[in-house]
């Protein structure tokens, strides 16, 4: 065996597993697309089976609530880009591959060139948007696409558009669910998650990855795992052998706009900022940092109560419900100043604001 193989001397060893099949990883292009909770456990075992090249694709910085899941990082890491630390941290892992950080949003104008140099994506995101963009961007190449997800106790593993031995793509995103209202569904700051979880998932894409690159075993193909944290079971949901979807073409990303921390604080100082919380009233009473509270669903009842004539800016945990307040009166009052509080109360809280 030679130097190059002693690393990976353990995973040669394995049944069905040789030389030539670390070639094959070695060869191999995989992005992952969110380096948090799940990103982070997919990379690092991606990164240390030996994948050739290595893409990072996030555009968010490292907050102080990431890093009880999002274990690439520490607690001098905050306020820093996370690809970037992410690919720093995971070249001293391993040497020998390539890491290629992508310190980008991903928007319908850049998704298309982003996945291009790659074999297969890891879908790592945290939002309805990023997946469906990704999926439809994978779908139209012609790529897989490993799907995991997590939400409290429980996640969910996928692998989608994989083509058969008759030519056929297999499911996608979109067969499992074809439209999700994103504004009443929580993300993990909001709904919370056990950390334990987010490593299991994240191990379980990279273990697809692997196991598409060399050809072993089984895919999660044309089917779901979903996986209970708090007994430890499983089970496996068959979806069917094709897609019945027709994509053809992406739907464009609407770009939020959306204010900082610091940037809101000097307004409010000046007062020249109208404050609306978007989140439930148990939500405000709990915590707020001012405003009115008109909870996201009842936001279409008060267009004539909100005065548009000032910059109006929405606010909410994380600032994903906010986004879609902003989308909502934009759609009523498109040439007024609405923008989203950027991290929401969270990033608020850690600023210290």
């Amino acid at each position: 065996m030679t130097t190059d193989f002693l690393r990976y001397s353990c995973q040669i060893a394995l049944p069905g597993f040789s030389e030539s099949s670390q070639i094959l990883l070695q060869s191999s292009r995989v992005l992952v697309v969110g380096a948090g909770g799940l990103g982070c456990p997919a990379a690092q075992y991606l990164a240390a089976a030996g994948i050739g090249t290595l893409g990072i694709a996030d555009f968010d910085i490292v907050s102080t609530s990431n890093l009880h899941r999002q274990i690439l990082y520490t607690p001098d890491d905050a306020g820093q880009k996370k690809a970037l630390l992410a690919c720093q941290r995971l070249q001293k892992q391993n040497p020998g591959i390539k890491l290629v950080p992508h310190d980008v949003r991903v928007t319908s104008q850049n998704v298309m060139d982003l996945i291009a140099p790659y074999d297969i994506i890891v879908d790592g995101t945290d939002n309805f948007d990023t997946r469906y963009l990704l999926n439809d961007a994978a779908v139209i190449t012609g790529k897989p696409i490993v799907y995991g997800a997590i939400y409290q106790f429980e996640g969910q593993v996928a692998v989608w558009n994989l083509t058969n031995e008759r030519g056929q793509k297999s499911p996608n995103y979109r067969d499992v669910f074809p439209k999700v209202n994103v504004s009443q569904i929580p993300n993990c700051s909001e709904g919370g998650v056990i950390p334990t979880l987010a490593g299991i998932i994240g191990c379980m894409q990279a273990n697809e990855v692997i196991k598409y690159i060399t050809k072993t075993g089984e895919i999660m193909a044309g089917k779901m795992l979903v996986f209970d944290a708090q007994t430890m079971q499983s089970h496996i949901i068959k979806i069917g052998d094709t897609t019945n979807t027709h994509i053809n073409r992406l739907i464009e990303t609407v770009n939020t706009p959306v204010i900082s921390v610091d940037d809101l604080k000097r307004q409010l100082e000046n007062n020249s900022v109208n404050l609306i919380d978007v989140r439930t009233e148990e939500e405000h009473e709990e915590f707020n940092i001012g405003g009115e509270n008109i909870p996201l669903d009842e936001l279409d009842k008060h267009f004539n109560t909100i005065n548009m004539a000032i910059k109006t800016v929405l606010y909410c945990t994380s600032g994903k419900r906010s986004k879609e307040g902003v989308t909502i009166l934009k759609k009523k009052y498109p040439k007024a100043q609405i923008l989203s509080l950027d991290g929401g109360v969270k990033l608020w809280l850690e600023a210290g604001a």
